[in-house]
């Protein structure tokens, strides 16, 4: 009896179905027909070719003078004996293969595309723009975008941030964008470099970014946490001589741009001191020192439409303790989605950073009532060359910070803000001043002892004080570790003469001292005015302008308000 080992499908019924089967070894056998040249006979077909095609196959009977063949296993034979035309079609498996293989890895790029959000690269036009990732939705986390502008030689690059929101304090230090000039052959100043890359974040649109090279390289980082709409922003190249700033900024230092709230503040923001000059012209007509405890200011010519191109600059100051309360009647500038053309900011210190901004307002709608955290208070209005409106007319209003104002059901701290009943001895701080744990009698406080910590900066040992606290809740720092990394930058002016005198600012600032009650306290502005008029000078050799408002630091002695050696 044959071998029946062997099942195959049936070739020669095409029309069956393709699950029928048959056992070939039961048919009867087919004369053999002699081999041919189109169809070569099994023997042919199955010469060994290696010595690793002998493996299994036992050896058919010897001839004289033939060849040693392999005789192959009785399915074979009978696969054989099929023809060429009945073997597997491989066709349709590997076009199977080669399509779920195409589609998979098109799945998995997107996939990549999606959680990396590539971005960033290399921008060689005469003029072009890019943006945050998703944007004008919230960008990913952990991004990590550079992109490098070049243009022409002989030219320079023009940046403008036409649309900005990066979460951020005023130190920049979770998400932020970072601007840096890479210089080359082609600088057309280079006295006028910037050392170091200029880092921007919040809410306000930097502004109008001129190089003196034609290579500008931006960086975007983001960090892990909160994101924000991001960015986008506009790029052209320019000559040298063409250099240019928005209608609402000051152009100084052959191609610096400076917001309008830096014109006339006090500060020589421009090695020129352009922006402080004609001060007494610019602000006769509007703006100026309010030192009463109420009174009333408005824009020129009110209620009759305000002159074109407006930069008046309000400051009130009441005694220390109070706080302002500030309200605007009759209040219509120009409308613009982002306030651009005519508004008025109002910031909650002396100066008119973007950490102290409590608001931008245009439009016909009132502002809400302000009121400030401390004794001072700027009000910055500003009005474009073109469509002008009747302004307002605002009144404020001094109060002791200690003044009960809030609800029946509210706890009033120092300052004024409000705080629920419940908070009240607690054993925390809720209010900022800590007046809410004060006369409390009966409470388990918490140790804070834990709280002050050794100062292990090495830059800042040996400054009047050894013990801080983290995070630093004004540059938002989480430990010092972060402080040491930011203030590596700053050893590199060891030599300088002021240092100690900068080292003393610095250090208050980024690695404050720690109270007994587990406070920290900021320095005193005598400190920053100190190293502002000893470093200053040597600074600007450097082509560093002098980074810090001393305005905005406490303007006391007392040693419960500020740090003073």
């Amino acid at each position: 009896m044959k071998d029946f080992t062997e099942i195959t499908l049936c070739p020669e019924a095409p029309d069956h179905s393709k699950t029928e089967f048959c056992n070939p070894v039961f048919e009867g056998e087919e004369p053999r027909a002699a081999p041919s040249a189109e169809h070569p006979s099994v023997e042919d077909r199955t010469r060994p070719t290696s010595p690793q095609d002998d493996l299994g196959w036992g050896y058919s009977q010897q001839h004289p003078g033939s060849a040693r063949f392999p005789r192959p296993p009785a399915g074979w034979q009978l696969w054989g004996q099929a023809g060429w035309r009945y073997r597997p079609d491989c066709k349709f498996t590997w076009l199977c293969v080669a399509l779920m293989s195409t589609i998979l890895l098109f799945l998995i790029a997107l996939l990549l595309g999606i959680v990396i959000h590539p971005c960033g690269g290399t921008l060689q036009g005469p003029e072009g723009s890019f943006s945050s990732p998703n944007f004008p939705g919230p960008y990913p986390p952990n991004a990590l975008c550079i992109w490098h502008i070049k243009v022409g030689l002989g030219l320079a690059i023009q940046l403008r941030m036409e649309t900005f929101s990066v979460e951020g304090t005023a130190s920049c230090l979770f998400d932020r964008v970072e601007l840096y000039e890479e210089q080359g052959p082609s600088s057309t100043g280079p006295a006028l470099t910037r050392g170091g890359p200029t880092r921007f974040c919040g809410n306000v649109a930097p502004p109008t970014f001129n190089t003196n090279s034609n290579h500008l390289r931006v960086t975007f980082v983001s960090d892990s946490s909160v994101g924000a709409p991001g960015f986008s922003a506009r790029y052209r190249a320019v000559a040298p001589t063409e250099k240019s700033c928005a209608w609402d900024e000051h152009l100084c230092d052959q191609g610096l741009c400076l917001q309008l709230g830096f014109i006339c503040d006090g500060f020589h923001d421009c090695t020129d001191r352009s922006d402080e000059a004609n001060c007494s012209l610019k602000h006769k007509e509007c703006g100026g020192p309010l030192t009463t405890l109420e009174g009333h200011f408005s824009t020129p010519n009110h209620p009759q439409p305000y002159p074109h191109q407006q930069l008046c600059l309000w400051q009130i100051s009441v005694p220390v303790g109070h706080v302002i309360d500030l309200q605007f009647h009759n209040f219509s500038l120009e409308s613009h989605e982002d306030c651009s053309f005519d508004f008025v900011e109002v910031h909650d210190s002396t100066g008119t950073g973007a950490a102290s901004l409590m608001g931008r307002f245009c439009g016909h709608q009132l502002p809400p009532i302000l009121t400030s955290s401390r004794h001072v208070m700027t009000i910055l209005f500003v009005a474009d060359e073109g469509v002008a409106d009747n302004g307002f007319f605002a009144t404020y209003q001094a109060r002791n910070a200690t003044e009960k104002t809030c609800s029946p059901a509210e706890f009033s701290c120092g300052n004024g803000e409000c705080r629920a009943l419940e908070s009240v001895c607690d054993g925390w701080h809720d209010c900022p001043d800590g007046t809410d744990e004060v006369n409390c009698t009966g409470v388990s406080y918490p140790a804070f002892g834990s709280v002050c910590e050794p100062v292990e900066v090495e830059m800042c040992l040996g400054l009047g004080y050894n013990a801080t606290s983290f995070p630093n809740i004004w540059l938002a720092i989480p430990d010092q570790e972060g402080a040491a990394e930011v203030l590596r930058d700053y050893q590199t002016l060891m030599e300088l003469a002021c240092y100690q005198h900068l080292r003393l600012l610095i250090c208050s600032l980024f690695v404050p001292k720690c109270t007994p009650d587990g406070g920290v306290l900021q320095p005193c502005q005598a400190v920053c005015l100190a190293a502002e008029l000893r470093c200053q000078q040597s600074l600007g050799l450097l082509g560093i302008l002098w980074p810090i408002n001393c305005n905005i630091l406490p303007d006391s002695s007392d040693p419960i308000e500020c740090f003073q050696p």
